[in-house]
């Protein structure tokens, strides 16, 4: 009689190298912001307070209204993704965040939409603000749904604290490393992103920026939903 075929070892999840994709495309939308919308920040919430300290000061060249928008519109996103998560609690994540995507794209293919044929230096007051509000509610609401996965060291936005990491718990520091390529990997993915942003604001304008990263985010997201391990339900 033969022997059972052994079990085949469960394959990787690939939802690191998702988290790794929103982290670039959170570099590409903050390019875009940063660069196209006056110096306003509408991933990083990190930045616009810093910016708003600036503006509280009279600094020259920073409009507190500006920050308050997208610090606003952020918490209005993640606000909405805290109670949707609710509702997939012991559902397969692969739902919650296909679904967390389609939203996400539609609100940068909008605001791409608001910003098509109009120059940067061309933006009206209410283009600006509409982009920004669009882009702050999709950013806020990534982070609240990345957050629910607490998958450690990629967060897909702030990169303070993994730098941290990776000095304090370092070999030279007595550490042992603990997921030094994932927060290396974190670091340069929002690094190229920042840079692929700023390449296509300069040469394409933003509808190019904003457009490419709904399509990333959606075509990534996609292709890491066909695993098996995105079938894995969500727990609080």
């Amino acid at each position: 009689m033969a022997s059972p075929s052994p079990t085949p070892p469960a394959s990787a999840s690939p939802l690191p190298a998702l988290l790794l994709l929103l982290s670039a495309i959170t570099g590409l939308v903050d390019a875009a912001s940063v660069l196209g919308l006056g110096k306003v920040f509408t991933a990083n919430m990190t930045g616009n307070v810093v910016f708003l300290g600036f503006a509280a000061a009279g600094t020259p060249g920073f409009n507190w209204s500006l920050y308050v928008v997208a610090i606003l519109a952020f918490m209005a996103g993640a606000l909405v993704a805290g109670r949707l998560a609710h509702g997939h609690v012991a559902r397969p994540v692969r739902g919650w965040l296909m679904r967390a995507a389609f939203l996400e794209t539609l609100l940068l293919w909008v605001a791409a939409a608001i910003a098509f044929g109009v120059g940067i230096a061309d933006l009206s007051i209410e283009r600006t603000y509409a982009i920004i509000v669009l882009t702050g509610i999709a950013m806020g609401f990534r982070n609240a749904t990345i957050r629910q996965l607490k998958v450690p060291d990629l967060t897909t936005t702030v990169l303070t604290l993994t730098i941290t990491g990776l000095a304090a718990d370092s070999t030279p520091a007595g550490g042992s490393n603990p997921n030094w390529t994932r927060r290396i990997a974190a670091v340069v993915s929002i690094f190229m992103g920042a840079a692929i942003g700023a390449w296509l604001v300069r040469t394409s304008g933003l509808t190019a920026a904003l457009a490419a990263a709904g399509l990333l985010g959606l075509v990534g997201t996609f292709a890491w939903s066909r695993h098996p391990t995105a079938a894995t339900p969500i727990s609080r």
